[in-house]
């Protein structure tokens, strides 16, 4: 048996492919986030906001199954098989949307994408938590999140830019294609399976196998019940961002290319935030992390039913995005240090089902909401939603992860008692504690 190494500096090649492919994978995503809803309504005439978002409804459900699957099958099959599988789907896309005669093909075209998303990124955040052990995986989860949601951010500026100088079809997507084919190749020439990273962790891990790990990981255990939940919610706020934000912002006459640099403001922060946030995650209570992020996210929706300017929307996109930035790489964290390693994969394929529902069931609530009550009530209503999710972590989840630290006597200076590490620590104040 070949003898490996865990962690992030013994293994930075392979981990630094697997940023640059899970990138691609985020970029597949941002080639629809701030042209597809402005398609829908110019070229296929669509007005009802539900049909308005079929698309992501469809992308979120697909994209759950696949995560599922992506997470039973991952130990069988292996990762990079999987990986290179989730590419593969990928080919159609870009061609489904550049042809599309209908709002069908449309559809038909976020299926392929919800089976490339399920598979290849569950795939890159399975093999890196596989590749650095249990000491940095906040910090790894951080950098893998950031660089998927940069590039979403990155492309849907310039999916936005180039659909304003040279109409909304067929340039956009010929980016995909370019995405298409650098993430199979590099995927297949490149990327070796963790195997024996997760055999290795196995035979030093003490943390106990779960009895019923979809029942476990979808509620019954605090930690990771309060992250899947969570997830959930986190999700549905941004299956209505992404639908509903271009509308509301077409709505009040901002142009093309305004709406791209809007959208993309959000998903740059929480991609760029994360490379901050998952360290964090690493040193703090995940529980405080995930009661403020998802707080913050609460209330910066509800912010938009005041905000007019461009300054003002920009705004609440980036604290929408520090928030959602806060809990992201936290959520990845918190699952990989509550469960055994040959438990891993199948709980964070659980907990992506989940969380990815969410797309879909945000975008239908929204657009029934919005069809019938108006933008305005369906985005107080996820926004409130959103806040219950932040209680439900506040009262359900436990720290107790070895000498995390609260983020509240972090700030203060206070001396605590570590509740695992049963000894004392001094909590720096702020500005001094080293990451």
């Amino acid at each position: 048996m070949k003898q490996v190494k865990l962690g992030l500096r013994e293994n930075w090649k392979q981990f630094s492919l697997l940023v640059l492919i899970n990138a691609f994978v985020g970029g597949m995503v941002g080639l629809e986030r701030s042209i597809l809803p402005k398609l829908a309504e110019e070229e296929f005439a669509l007005a009802a906001k539900t049909a308005i978002l079929s698309f992501i409804i469809v992308f979120g459900v697909v994209k759950a199954l696949s995560n599922y699957f992506a997470g039973s099958l991952a130990n069988r099959m292996g990762r990079k098989n999987l990986l290179v599988i989730g590419w593969i789907m990928a080919i159609p896309i870009p061609f489904l949307l550049i042809y599309a005669p209908n709002w069908n093909w449309v559809i038909l075209a976020n299926v392929f994408l919800g089976i490339n998303q399920g598979l290849a990124w569950s795939s890159t955040v399975v093999m890196k938590i596989d590749l650095v052990g249990d000491k940095q995986r906040g910090l790894a989860m951080g950098i893998n999140e950031s660089a998927g949601y940069l590039a979403v951010a990155l492309f849907a500026f310039l999916s936005g830019y180039l659909a304003n100088q040279f109409g909304l079809r067929p340039y956009p997507f010929y980016l995909g294609i370019v995405l298409v084919i650098l993430g199979l190749l590099g995927s297949y020439f490149f990327i070796q399976d963790t195997r024996q990273h997760v055999i290795q962790e196995e035979q030093r891990s003490r943390i106990p196998r779960l009895k019923n790990i979809f029942l476990e990981t979808t509620w019954k255990n605090r930690n990771l019940g309060s992250v899947t939940q969570a997830g959930l919610i986190n999700n549905l706020n941004d299956g209505m961002v992404w639908g509903i934000l271009p509308i509301l912002l077409a709505s009040k006459n901002f142009r093309l290319q305004e709406i791209g640099l809007i959208t993309a403001i959000y998903p740059a922060v929480w991609g760029l935030g994360q490379l901050l946030t998952g360290k964090m995650s690493d040193k703090f209570c995940k529980k405080d992390m995930l009661f403020v992020g998802m707080l913050l996210q609460g209330i910066a929706l509800m912010l938009l039913i005041w905000a007019e300017t461009s300054f003002e929307f920009m705004g609440i996109s980036a604290l929408l995005g520090w928030g959602t930035a806060m809990v992201y790489p936290t959520f990845l964290a918190t699952l990989a240090e509550n469960t055994h390693p040959l438990d891993r994969a199948k709980s964070m394929g659980i907990f992506r089902l989940w969380r990815d529902l969410g797309y879909a069931i945000g975008a239908l609530m929204t657009g029934i909401l919005a069809d019938y009550f108006g933008i305005l009530f369906a985005i107080i209503f996820i926004g409130l939603l959103t806040c219950l999710s932040a209680i439900i972590i506040k009262i359900r989840m436990r720290c107790g992860e070895g000498d995390s630290v609260k983020i509240w006597d972090w700030i203060v200076g206070k001396e605590v008692k570590s509740t695992c590490a049963h000894s004392h620590l001094i909590v720096q104040p702020l500005g001094k504690l080293a990451f």
